[in-house]
């Protein structure tokens, strides 16, 4: 995120070869209105032991934790981390989970979503170090054990059965890797392992913070974010296992692979291993002598012929690779391995106007990103991490892009197997980059903070590069690496063996070695009028953009109400310059002002709450289908061409009131079906700088035969310009065609100062395949670009958009039924109709169109179904006019309740049918 001063070695140092997953306590439901639910820990006198298994190559994971704070536990440490230690008073923890999640989870803390709840935490709570600790079982002594483990944030003393046998000034860092050999400490029976966490500061350590995204949670985080594994194993450990992949390009006819794997023998004698790999029905294998201690890599060079190759999403399949690999020692199981990884070849030069240009296999794309964000408390629900994947698919989305926080392996499992590709990096503003950027929130490093950022950077790049999803690594954000950050992560990327493009930064800076970004970080971050994107300047549509977005999203009211008080409610529509705490931390972004100017400017003041919303959802739609369809339409421009844009953010870990295209219970409202709407596969657009019609297509095979219609009305539905042009024809793979270009407002007479454009697209056959509707004004927003600031460009005057508020109520019929599979999912059908006669004139007649008609999925209760994914929404009709949305749902989000649909939009009365 960008910031401006003004806003106010390791212990056996060996790398594991399984990839530890991040996650932490707590199930955040995705089903309608259950919430934040947090998984239940066991009570108190019911902490789980975790059983660990014996056979060799095996990796249990701690289940639980009991936590308590320093301040309130006067035993020793030797105490406290040996077996029997009776833990009374202390607080259950998940296998993942910071100290605030377990608390929330246990109730002490009322829902920090609510309100300003979460500020009422106290924080000297969290100044002092916390203990957490576990109990393990061990029956089989003949085989050695480790802890291997990462995510301890800030930094931890490690102890087992009473022993320290780590330093908090070695186990330091969210992102280091840690393997101790605990053989010689661990006991038949019941075991224990305690952590003495240190506070967490992201100004001073390199750990996870949250910038302006949301408050910070009072803990900031600290605990264990990522699973604590028991491993087992014989003589000979294998670690560090990997599959370097070099696919022929353009032709993809075949591939060479290089697996590599660390062989180490962890025994005072010398050995013999046979080593035995397999990638599907290809075997292969090795026999590799060790002295006592000794290290060694071992490879194995295979050569595939029409290798399955792995696509992003839409321009191909997801095929996936299994790497198995097993040590034995004189016939015995000594160690296992096993990586998942695809065949795919990313490239991401400079073109000539010194933007990053990604080609896979070969071929360009835009990327189409959004910023990611876990949940504030770090919980770990894979389900609901699917859900959102899900939706970046549905919004025609391809690229999700990773400021810090990092997330565990299940993501990128999940989004090889979508084809979501993925930008993982460092994050801005704190303790990353506090050797480059002299902001406060930063310390300068010290010498102990490079070990500590080369052996993050190894973990990092280990854990993610088979990954075909991951793309680049940016190795910084706002700032780029000095010479000496930057050749300390080079180091580590290249003996992990890393081949995708290593980034500098998201911003137009550059790195001694890795030189320029080839990216911008030129926002906005808070509201611009939708021709802003058609600018090729600033956050335009040109280059490479990493975050940018108009700022507010503002909820649906079902999750205002759900999120607010009443009186903050009020305060939220009333008073454009009351703080938000539901928005930021920062001086720049903790109001709404700039937001709720506009919307006043352009709308009209708001009259209620619901007005306010309704007005909200329309200007979201209207500014985020103008971000895309911008970016979209100049990709394949021959002079400076937009190559990527990542939306600011994809979503929210919190309750907010910006910077997502859905809410954080998966409620979909204008930002949401605006992105929707601009990034379908064959679609066409209206162009704000040019007045241009334009068809672009997302697909890989080329379109012919479409006919392009758009017709001018004014607000009462009396059409004012109509135009059809036929054997309009446009390439694939992100190519447009312009069809036609509409004439100025004034030249049009009779148009109205606030007029609708409808455009529609249909194929050889008639049939529709693209539809879309603009709401615009004789009177454009106009922008005062010599004031450009670092997160907006002022508007001197805004477009008059009032009209809108004097449209006639439209009659809008609808029917609906729903279906349930055998495979728990349901999904329901809803038709929608403008039952106007398209008669009369004036207000009040049966001639005006039904503008953004909504349809809600609700339950008995009126509550949303959520998440929901549906096959349009929002949609505007005329009079006469109908159309067949679909929402497809886990039947089991229903809890038992008859669906039902809530329609309404804005200028149609809101009612809710049965869906039965």
């Amino acid at each position: 995120m960008f910031h401006r001063p003004a806003v106010p070695p390791l212990l056996r140092g060996r790398l594991a070869t399984a990839a530890v997953a991040l996650g932490l306590l707590g199930t955040l439901t995705t089903s309608a209105w259950a919430g934040a639910r947090e998984s239940s820990p066991p009570p108190r006198a019911q902490l789980p032991v975790t059983a660990v298994r014996s056979t060799a190559g095996t990796a249990t994971p701690l289940s639980g934790y009991a936590i308590q704070s320093s301040a309130k536990v006067a035993d020793s440490a030797a105490a406290i981390s040996s077996p029997g230690y009776p833990a009374t008073g202390w607080h259950p923890a998940g296998a993942r989970s910071t100290v605030l999640a377990a608390l929330i989870a246990d109730g002490v803390y009322p829902d920090p979503f609510y309100s300003t709840n979460q500020q009422k935490i106290p924080k000297a709570d969290f100044q002092v170090p916390w203990w957490y600790r576990s109990d393990f079982t061990v029956t089989d002594l003949g085989k050695r054990t480790y802890l291997d483990f990462s995510g301890v944030i800030s930094a931890a003393d490690v102890y087992v059965n009473g022993k320290r046998i780590a330093k908090a000034t070695d186990v330091n860092g969210a992102y280091t890797q840690h393997e101790l050999d605990v053989t010689s400490l661990v006991r038949s029976g019941t075991n224990t392992v305690a952590f003495r966490i240190r506070p967490n500061d992201p100004n001073k350590n390199l750990t996870m913070g949250w910038i302006d995204w949301l408050q910070p949670p009072p803990d900031e985080n600290m605990g264990i974010a990522r699973d604590v594994l028991v491993r087992r194993g014989g003589p000979v450990a294998l670690r560090d296992a990997h599959v370097v992949t070099k696919l022929a390009v353009p032709s993809l006819a075949t591939a060479d692979l290089t697996v590599k794997a660390q062989a180490r023998n962890d025994s005072n004698a010398p050995v013999t291993a046979q080593v035995r790999g397999s990638i599907g029905s290809t075997a292969f294998e090795k026999t590799v002598s060790l002295a006592a201690h000794e290290t060694k890599t071992i490879t194995f060079g295979l050569h595939l012929n029409s290798p399955k190759v792995w696509w992003p999403a839409g321009m191909g399949g997801q095929p996936l690779y299994g790497l198995d690999l097993s040590a034995s020692v004189n016939g015995a199981p000594s160690d296992t391995a096993h990586q998942t990884f695809g065949i795919r070849d990313v490239q991401a030069p400079l073109n000539s106007d010194g933007a990053r240009q990604y080609r896979i296999n070969g071929r360009k794309l835009l990327i189409k990103g959004g910023g990611w964000s876990p949940d504030e408390f770090l919980r770990w629900d894979k389900t609901y991490v699917e859900d959102r994947l899900k939706y970046a698919l549905d919004l025609g989305l391809n690229t999700i892009r990773l400021e810090g926080h990092i997330e565990p392996d299940e993501f990128f499992d999940l989004a090889d197997r979508y084809g979501i590709l993925t930008l993982p990096g460092w994050e801005c503003c704190d303790k990353w980059e506090g050797q480059v950027n002299g902001d406060e929130r930063g310390d300068p490093w010290t010498a102990a903070d490079y070990p500590v950022a080369k052996t993050s950077m190894t973990a990092e790049a280990a854990r993610l590069r088979d990954h075909p999803s991951v793309i680049s690594f940016l190795i910084g954000s706002d700032f780029a690496p000095d010479a000496k950050i930057e050749k300390t992560y080079l180091d580590a990327l290249k003996a992990a063996d890393w081949k995708t493009p290593v980034v500098a930064a998201a911003s137009d800076n550059s790195s001694p070695v890795s030189g320029s970004s080839g990216m911008k970080m030129t926002g906005p971050y808070d509201w611009i009028p939708p021709n802003y994107w058609y600018a090729k300047r600033e956050g335009g549509a040109t280059g490479f953009n990493s975050e940018t977005s108009a700022g507010p999203d503002i909820p649906t009211l079902d999750t205002l109400r759900r999120m607010m008080t009443p009186a903050e409610l009020a305060t939220l529509w009333k008073d454009p310059s009351a703080k938000q705490y539901h928005r930021s931390p920062s001086a720049t972004f903790n109001t709404l002002k700039l937001y709720d100017n506009a919307l006043t400017g352009r709308y009209g003041p708001p009259t209620s709450l619901t007005d306010y919303v309704r007005k909200a959802q329309l200007a979201q739609y209207e500014n985020v289908r103008a971000q895309f369809e911008a970016y979209e339409r100049n990709a394949t421009d021959a002079s400076k061409p937009a190559t990527g844009v990542v939306y600011w953010m994809f979503n929210s870990g919190w309750t907010s009131l910006h910077w997502q295209l859905m809410d954080r219970y998966l409620d979909q409202g204008g930002a949401y079906f605006g992105a929707k709407k601009a990034n379908e596969p064959l679609h066409i657009q209206y162009s704000y700088d040019d007045r241009s019609v334009v068809v672009v297509n997302n697909r890989n095979a080329s379109a012919r035969q479409l006919t392009a219609h758009a017709t001018l009305f004014n607000t009462d539905g009396t059409p004012k310009y109509d135009k059809k042009v036929t054997g309009v024809k446009v390439a694939g793979g992100g190519a447009h065609s312009t069809a036609l270009t509409l004439p100025s407002p004034s030249s049009v007479s009779g148009l109205s100062t606030t007029y609708l454009v409808r455009l529609t697209l249909t194929d050889a056959s008639g049939k529709e395949v693209s539809r879309n509707v603009y709401w615009l004004s004789s009177k454009p927003d106009t922008l005062d670009w010599a004031h450009t600031d670092w997160y907006y460009t002022p508007t001197t005057s805004y477009a008059d958009l009032k009209g809108l508020n004097s449209m006639a109520q439209a009659p809008v019929s609808a029917t609906a039924s729903t279906n349930a599979d055998a495979h728990g999912m349901s999904t329901t059908t809803v038709t929608v109709r403008n039952s106007g006669t398209g008669k009369g004139s004036g207000k009040g007649s049966g001639k005006t169109p039904a503008l953004l008609t909504d349809v809600h999925l609700v339950d008995s209760a009126g509550k949303p179904v959520l998440p929901v994914q549906w096959s349009d929404n929002e949609v505007s009709l005329w009079p006469g006019e109908s159309t067949t949305l679909t929402a497809t749902y886990r039947t089991a989000d229903l809890h038992g309740s008859a669906p039902r649909v809530r329609v309404s939009g804005w200028n149609t009365p809101e009612r809710t049918i049965p869906a039965r």
